[in-house]
């Protein structure tokens, strides 16, 4: 029966996603977001039991792509969507009449959103086809740029900034966001894993270090704090780079 609990996990992690995407389509990003965190923590704990259990196999490679696709992928380019959609008051946040549709009446921009999800299918299958990716990434998870999507819509309702919400309802910011995002993905940048093969200290000091200063913002910054964190992990991946050469 072991080999079947990291697969069921895995599939946690899908049914979490799944319901995130009915939530950000009735524009309700708070709740979308919690089970985006729920299905990265699955997605974290089926590749850990797996190995814990001995049981890794190719099926569950391919599902949990397959999940992740839905989870870190599709959640975070419909967010990326609504987003260009507040910004731009575009189509996707008015009714439609649909008796009397032309295709002239649709903005694009929103659209533009979904480059996250075309790009973070594109980055998985590479993933997947990638052997060198045990201990390291090339280029940024999918869950750590899912994370950092669903922090703007998070920032926009706990931070209480206007100075933030001007900012991040920017279309230009969010074009550039887009762009960024998808280029990280599939980037050939070497970033760290949060994979421990031991505890020690001397062989895991990046990581203690991350993991420190991760507490450190959500304390001070709250979700403002989570943008930040991918920034510091990107930067500390970098440093990382050039000290080992």
């Amino acid at each position: 029966m072991k080999k079947y609990i990291p697969n069921a996990l895995t599939l946690l992690n899908l049914f979490c996603g799944s319901i995130a995407v009915i939530f950000v389509l009735n524009d309700d990003f708070v709740i979308a977001s919690l089970f985006v965190f729920l299905g990265i923590f699955f997605d974290f704990f089926d590749g850990l039991a797996a190995r814990k259990l001995n049981v890794q196999s190719e099926l569950g490679l391919q599902l949990d792509s397959l999940a992740d696709m839905v989870t870190c992928g599709l959640v975070p380019g419909l967010i990326m969507y609504k987003l260009f959609a507040l910004s731009d008051n575009a189509w996707g946040h008015s009714e439609i009449d649909y008796s009397n549709f032309n295709l002239s009446h649709i903005n694009v921009l929103p659209l533009l959103g979904l480059f996250i999800t075309l790009a973070s299918a594109y980055r998985l299958a590479k993933f997947n086809l990638d052997e060198d990716q045990q201990t390291y990434f090339k280029g940024l998870p999918t869950p750590a740029n899912a994370l950092f999507i669903i922090s703007l819509p998070l920032i926009m309702e706990f931070q209480n900034s206007d100075y933030l919400n001007t900012i991040i309802l920017n279309k230009w910011f969010l074009i550039i966001i887009t762009l960024v995002s998808c280029y990280m993905l599939n980037s050939g940048i070497k970033l760290f894993a949060l994979k421990f093969k031991d505890w020690r200290f001397k062989t895991n000091a990046t990581r203690y270090v991350f993991i420190f200063l991760c507490a450190l913002f959500i304390i001070v910054l709250q979700f403002a704090a989570i943008p930040i964190i991918i920034l510091t992990y990107i930067a500390m991946s970098l440093l990382d780079n050039v000290t080992s050469k």
